[in-house]
């Protein structure tokens, strides 16, 4: 009886510390986890960002398809151009009052034209995984575009969107559900990792400096 008694205590002892371990390590242990996939999403975000600008630079608008967008990275170029000041004789002028009259202009020259592809990724075809959140088995970015009414003009937003619960879908659930209700100007606030806004006209993200630059 007395073997078995010590047994019974021993099994309440590693419970105990089981318990006590997860309680102390499993925030800091989830914490670390937490961290490092947030560098990896924010650096994603800023890349579909990157491409979301130039987009707009050249069509215009913002893309809510991810298969467009790629099919815009492989396709699209850059106009590059120099812009230089110039002075003219304003023949008009001169035939009308007989007196020489100069103008100054802006003349912007095209010198070539830059890969959307090189120009933001260079070498590497990651952007053909563009669309899938880091850390997950494939789950897609939520993306939107579309236009807002400021000021009598028709401006073009764009948001793109990485949950929490897809984040940290392995992680333990209490820990998830108190991470979504952060507010705190050293963690990333809401249910989402997000950039962009359907609301507001703006491109910056939700994270703060510690997740990368904004």
């Amino acid at each position: 009886m007395k073997i078995v008694i010590q047994l019974v205590l021993w099994v309440v002892i590693g419970v105990l510390g089981y318990f006590t371990y997860q309680a102390v390590y499993g925030p800091v242990e989830f914490n670390k986890i937490r961290d490092q996939r947030y560098v990896d999403v924010v650096e994603k975000m800023k890349y579909i960002r990157d491409v979301q600008l130039a987009h707009r630079d050249i069509e215009g608008n913002y893309e809510d398809d991810f298969d467009d967008l790629t099919k815009f990275i492989d396709t699209a170029q850059f106009v590059i151009t120099q812009r230089r000041d110039t002075t003219f004789l304003d023949e008009e002028y001169k035939r009308t009052y007989g007196v020489d009259k100069y103008v100054e202009d802006v003349v912007i020259d095209t010198l070539g034209f830059a890969s959307v592809k090189d120009s933001i990724f260079g070498t590497s075809d990651s952007y053909k995984n563009l669309k899938y959140i880091p850390h997950t088995d494939k789950k897609k970015f939520e993306m939107e575009a579309g236009y807002i009414e400021e000021d009598d003009s028709r401006i073009p937003v764009f948001e793109v969107r990485a949950p929490k619960d897809l984040i940290l879908e392995d992680q333990p659930r209490d820990l998830v559900i108190q991470e979504k209700q952060t507010m705190s100007v050293d963690g990333v606030d809401g249910p989402a990792i997000t950039v962009g806004s359907m609301k507001q006209v703006k491109t910056n993200g939700n994270w703060p400096k510690n997740f990368g630059d904004n």
